[in-house]
């Protein structure tokens, strides 16, 4: 079957309307999928982390409402997609339910789609050899860069698959994820005692500690 076809089901909303550390646990092992005019790239999510409500120092919602987090605070199922530190772009799911701001960043992926693609992004040669292939989505700013998400994917609809145009979505292909593992968050100054970073245990493309 051809991907083109969006031959596997896209994740439905209501799998998104509900605590946002079941989300992010049930998360791993389904594949995000990128379609951009360059073409189409794809991965498993092995690696998560939770953020939650303005109660959570960490989340972009601790200071309230503002006109950059006004995704946290939309309809579950939806992008968020955000600068940070001035350098690469990052992607999350929105969570929970409308005006609850909550979100799941995806942290890394093993490639499965477009890897020609994603190592033309990440600057990296084609040899066709699978060594090297893990660390093209390894952690949430060489992700983005890999799968050419932006700003203007940024309150992208995560439950529909887009066949011709610009989209992002979630799929299930029915993979089994493995072993997960919970650790602290990593890459953030506050909230650091909060155990919402899942990933798959012992997976090479998982960035930090994964054990």
């Amino acid at each position: 079957m051809s991907i083109g076809r969006c031959a596997w089901p896209v994740l439905a909303r209501s799998f998104y309307a509900r605590p946002t550390l079941e989300v992010a646990r049930e998360l791993l092992g389904h594949v995000l999928v990128c379609r951009t005019p360059d073409g189409l790239a794809s991965g498993v999510i092995v690696e998560a982390e939770a953020y939650v409500g303005q109660d959570d120092p960490a989340c972009h919602a601790a200071p309230g409402p503002t006109p950059r987090n006004e995704p946290l605070y939309g309809p579950p199922g939806r992008a968020y997609v955000y600068f940070n530190y001035g350098m690469h772009y990052l992607v999350n799911a929105v969570t929970e339910r409308a005006g609850y701001p909550a979100a799941v960043l995806i942290r890394a992926l093993d490639p499965i789609d477009g890897v020609s693609l994603m190592q033309d992004r990440r600057g990296r040669r084609r040899d066709g050899a699978a060594r090297g292939l893990h660390d093209l989505c390894r952690g949430p700013g060489n992700l983005t860069r890999a799968m050419g998400i932006g700003p203007e994917l940024n309150r992208a609809d995560l439950t529909k698959a887009e066949r011709t145009f610009a989209g992002l979505w979630i799929e299930d292909r029915g993979l089994a994820a493995g072993r997960i593992v919970w650790t602290p968050r990593i890459g953030i100054r506050v909230g650091t005692d909060r155990s919402w970073r899942c990933c798959v245990a012992g997976h090479p493309a998982v960035s930090g500690r994964n054990t």
